[in-house]
C-alpha cells in the first residue's frame, strides 16, 4: 500500500481510460523516446546534472511538452490534456502531504534521540552476519501488518539505515533489503490498497487473490533471503571494536534510554489499528518533539540559543548534530521538510507528463499494441507484464500500472479460458513491485528520498522486485500453477 490511502478516496479504479483512434503506435512512442534519450544523456554523460539540480523534473516536463504537442497534431484539446493533469496531481495529493510529514518526522526523530537510540540498541543486537536477511524479515513483518511498503520504510526502514551504515554496510544493500522485504509484505497483507485493487481489476475476490499470489511470491522471497545471506558473508563491516567506539559516541552526544520507543511504538500502534497516515505521522511528530524537550535539553541548546526554535527548525529545514565520530555525523543528520521537496518536485512532474500521455491517448494505444502480441498463453502473460513495467515507467504511477492493464486484459485472460486470479497475480507481481525501481515513479521517489538512497544505489539489490515478475514468467512459460476456467 505504498500511498497508504482508501481506494474509496482514490477512486482510481473508476478511471476512464482516453483512446484516441487518430492516434498511431509512432506517435504514440514519440514522447516517451525522447524522455528515455533526456534521461539516460541525463545519467550516463551529464552526471544527472545536465539541467541543473533539477534536471530530471525539468526532462519530464519536456517531455510532456512534447506528448501535448503530439496531442494537438491529433486533435486533442488542451482542455482534455489539462483535465487529466489536474487528476493526476489530486491523486499525489496524500502521498506529497505524507512526505512533508516523514521529512518532519525524520528531523524531529533525530532531535529527540528517537533515531540515535534506535541506532544504539540496534548495534548491540543486529549481528554484521545477519543483518541484511533481517532486515528482510523485519521490514516484510511490519509491512504485512500495516499494508504499506511506504511505512515500513519511514519507521523501520529509516532506523535499519542508521544502524547498518553504522556497521559499515553499503546503504544501497541495506535499502535493497528494506524495500525487498517492505514489498512482499505490502503484496500479500489484505491490508493494502494495492492488494485490493489488482483482484477488483481482475474480477476475483482478496483471499483467493492472496492465496494465488503466494505460489509465486513465496519462492521469490525465500531467494532473496538467500542473495542476501550470501551477500551478508562478502561485505567487509567496520569490527566490534568500532562498534564500540561508536556507541560511546552515540551515548555522549545523546540521552539514550528505552522510553524513546514510546513515540515509534505509538506511531505503529496507530498505523494497525487503522489510523489515518497523515494522524499517525502526526502525532509522531508531536510526541517527538516533546520527548526532544524532555530527553534532548543540551542537544536542542548545541543546535540553537532557543529550543523551540531548534526542534521547528527540526521540522522545517536542515538539522545536523556534531558528535566526535565522523561516521555518526553524517548519519545524524536531516533535511526536514525542506530535503523532501526535490522528490516532490519529481512526483509532480511526472504526474504532468504521466497526465498528458494519458490525456491523448497514448497509454491505452501503447498498451493495446502490448495485447496483440498475446497470441498463446505465455504471450498474454508477458504482454501483461510488459504493459505493468512500461506504465510504471511512462504513468510513472503504480496504481495506474494495475488499473489499465487490468481493465485492457481481462477479456483476453477469460477468452483463453484463464481464471481471473491469473491477471490480478500478474498485475501485482510486474506492476506493484516494479514501481519502486523507476527513479521518477512515485514509489521510486518516495522510497528514495525517505531512505536517502538513490534508485540506481539500490536497484541491483531490490532482489524480491526485480525477480517477481521473472518468477510469473517462468510459472506461465513451464504452466506452472495456471488455473483454468474450466477443464479442457
Amino acid at each position: 500500500m505504498p500511498k497508504n490511502d482508501n481506494l474509496s478516496k482514490i477512486e482510481i479504479e473508476n478511471q476512464k481510460i482516453i483512446e484516441n483512434k487518430e492516434l498511431s503506435i509512432w506517435e504514440s512512442i514519440i514522447p516517451v523516446v525522447i524522455l528515455m534519450m533526456l534521461l539516460a544523456y541525463n545519467i550516463f554523460y551529464a552526471d544527472g546534472v545536465m539541467l541543473g539540480d533539477y534536471s530530471n523534473q525539468l526532462i519530464l516536463l519536456i517531455g510532456g511538452l512534447v506528448a501535448a504537442i503530439v496531442g494537438l497534431f491529433n486533435k486533442v484539446s488542451i482542455g482534455t490534456m489539462f483535465n487529466e493533469i489536474i487528476e493526476n496531481l489530486k491523486s499525489v495529493f496524500v502521498p506529497i502531504m505524507i512526505l512533508f510529514c516523514v521529512g518532519a518526522l525524520a528531523g524531529t526523530w533525530l532531535v529527540s534521540g528517537v533515531i540515535p537510540a534506535m541506532v544504539y540498541y540496534g548495534l548491540q543486537v543486529l549481528n554484521p552476519t545477519i543483518f541484511l536477511p533481517a532486515s528482510v524479515i523485519i521490514a516484510a513483518i511490519i509491512s504485512l501488518a500495516t499494508g504499506s511498503s511506504w511505512t515500513t520504510s519511514a519507521t523501520v526502514g529509516i532506523a535499519l539505515i542508521g544502524i547498518g551504515s553504522a556497521l559499515g554496510i553499503p546503504t544501497g544493500m541495506i535499502a535493497g533489503a528494506v524495500i525487498s522485504g517492505a514489498y512482499f509484505g505490502d503484496k500479500m497483507s489484505p491490508l493494502s490498497d494495492t492488494t485490493n485493487l489488482a483482484p477488483a481489476m481482475a474480477g476475483t475476490d482478496l483471499f483467493t487473490h492472496i492465496r494465488y499470489m503466494s505460489l509465486t511470491t513465496v519462492p521469490t522471497i525465500i531467494i532473496t533471503l538467500i542473495v542476501f545471506a550470501i551477500l551478508s558473508t562478502t561485505i567487509t563491516t567496520t569490527g566490534s571494536a568500532d562498534v564500540s567506539d561508536l556507541l560511546v559516541s552515540i551515548k555522549n552526544t545523546f540521552n539514550i534510554t528505552p522510553y524513546l520507543f514510546i513515540v515509534p511504538i505509538v506511531v505503529i500502534a496507530l498505523i494497525l489499528l487503522k489510523t489515518k497516515p497523515l494522524i499517525a505521522l502526526g502525532v509522531g511528530i508531536i510526541l517527538a518533539a516533546i520527548f526532544a524537550f524532555i530527553f534532548q535539553a543540551e542537544v536542542l541548546q548545541g543546535l540553537s540559543n532557543s529550543n523551540f526554535k531548534a526542534v521547528v527548525n527540526s521540522i522545517i529545514t536542515d538539522t545536523a548534530i556534531e558528535t566526535d565520530n565522523e561516521k555518526l555525523n553524517e548519519l545524524f543528520s536531516a533535511g526536514g521538510m525542506n530535503g523532501m521537496l526535490w522528490t516532490i518536485y519529481l512526483i509532480i512532474c511526472a504526474m504532468v507528463f504521466g497526465g498528458i500521455m494519458d490525456g491523448i491517448g497514448a497509454l491505452a494505444r501503447i498498451t493495446k499494441e502490448l495485447l496483440k502480441l498475446a497470441t498463446s498463453v505465455f504471450g498474454l502473460f508477458t504482454s501483461t507484464v510488459l504493459s505493468c513495467l512500461g506504465l510504471n515507467v511512462i504513468a510513472s504511477d503504480q496504481y495506474l500500472a494495475l488499473v489499465i492493464p487490468g481493465k485492457m486484459f481481462k477479456k483476453a485472460f477469460e477468452d483463453k479460458g484463464l481464471a481471473p486470479e491469473n491477471l490480478s497475480r500478474t498485475l501485482e507481481d510486474s506492476g506493484t513491485v516494479t514501481s519502486v525501481l523507476v527513479p521518477w515513479n512515485t514509489c521510486g521517489a518516495y522510497q528514495s528520498g525517505v531512505l536517502g538512497v538513490g534508485v540506481g544505489e539500490y536497484f541491483i539489490y531490490a532482489t524480491f522486485n526485480y525477480l517477481s515478475p521473472f518468477m510469473t514468467l517462468i510459472y506461465a512459460a513451464f504452466n506452472i500453477k495456471i488455473k483454468q476456467l474450466t477443464s479442457k
